[in-house]
């Protein structure tokens, strides 16, 4: 009796993209425990530099050695390649990120390895797939794309092609930066105005959610001001370390230092919701922060479907 582990009713599945190390960490092991199977040999991640592509694998595949990372970790010669040209792939999983061996090693010769691999029941993790789909001959059985959404789906021959999905997420990434960096500058502006600390952060589509848990006494009107003035100044926004960014001459805490832009004048549209929202299953204030030109008039359409 043949037994078949498949996902046949998953389409695709849109999640926020969390903007901290932690919450990415924690968003691959979920995605991990719900969507990958055993069996699956070639896993497709689609996501431009900075959009913590990483994180993601690491969260989904513990123990994973990525072979190219944000820490600088660059191992060399590359397993996939050294074990496809000795036909002994001595590991169950191997990680390989194109955009960073096309730099040293041909298209052709990849693509090949990968296949090698996949054939000898060998898992790839395969980092920037759609660069290197057109001469596999063969699409991802599970997709993962990472821009201001994380987008999964399991292909069939109908598709989705990877650029279909690469087109979605490199174009949304901007908002994400966006929506942090506007999120950085009002925790800073909060701070400078001395209010009380944020409960928490949270998500919502082309912006943000600062919770608390009594209602905030600070006049909303002011803080968007002064986060404009911030905006309009064109302050630098630089990676520090692992836990801080520096936006013009201020050292700031920040847990997701990588996905920023590189000036705040590159925000568009932000603006505060000016009321501060109450969720009666949480019973905590929300004060919601929008960036980007198109906003619904409702803050009820805000987490619309749709992968755009």
């Amino acid at each position: 009796m043949v037994v078949s582990i498949t996902h046949e009713s998953l389409k695709y599945v849109v999640y926020f993209a969390p903007r901290g190390k932690k919450r990415l960490l924690n968003l691959g092991h979920q995605l991990g425990q719900r969507h990958l199977s055993p069996l699956d040999r070639l896993i497709g991640v689609i996501g431009d530099a900075g959009a913590g592509k990483s994180l993601l694998i690491k969260g989904m595949f513990p123990g994973l050695e990525l072979t190219n990372d944000d820490s600088g970790i660059n191992i060399r010669p590359l397993p996939l390649l050294f074990h496809a040209e000795d036909g002994e792939f001595s590991a169950h999983s191997y990680h390989v990120d194109i955009r960073f061996e096309l730099a040293f090693t041909p298209a052709y010769r990849l693509a090949e390895a990968i296949k090698s691999a996949v054939a000898r029941d060998r898992r790839v993790v395969v980092e920037h797939f759609e660069l290197i789909y057109p001469l596999l001959g063969m699409n991802a059985e599970l997709l993962i794309g990472i821009g201001e959404e994380v987008i999964i789906t399991r292909p069939s021959i109908f598709g989705p092609p990877p650029d279909a999905l690469a087109d979605i997420v490199f174009r949304s990434l901007k908002y994400r930066r966006m929506a942090h960096t506007a999120e950085d500058l009002t925790s800073l502006a909060l701070g400078e105005m001395e209010c009380q600390d944020v409960f928490t952060h949270n998500d919502v589509r082309h912006g943000f959610v600062l919770e608390f848990p009594e209602k905030p006494k600070f006049n909303i009107e002011q803080l968007e001001k002064q986060v404009c003035r911030y905006i309009k100044e064109g302050l630098d926004v630089s990676f520090c370390d692992e836990e801080h960014i520096m936006i013009g001459n201020k050292k700031i805490p920040c847990t997701g230092p990588r996905i920023h832009l590189k000036n705040t004048s590159e925000i568009e549209g932000f603006q505060l919701v000016k009321e501060f929202r109450l969720d009666p299953i949480s019973n905590r204030y929300l004060l919601v922060g929008l960036i980007g030109k198109d906003q619904p008039g409702k803050l009820g359409l805000l987490n619309n479907f749709g992968f755009d």
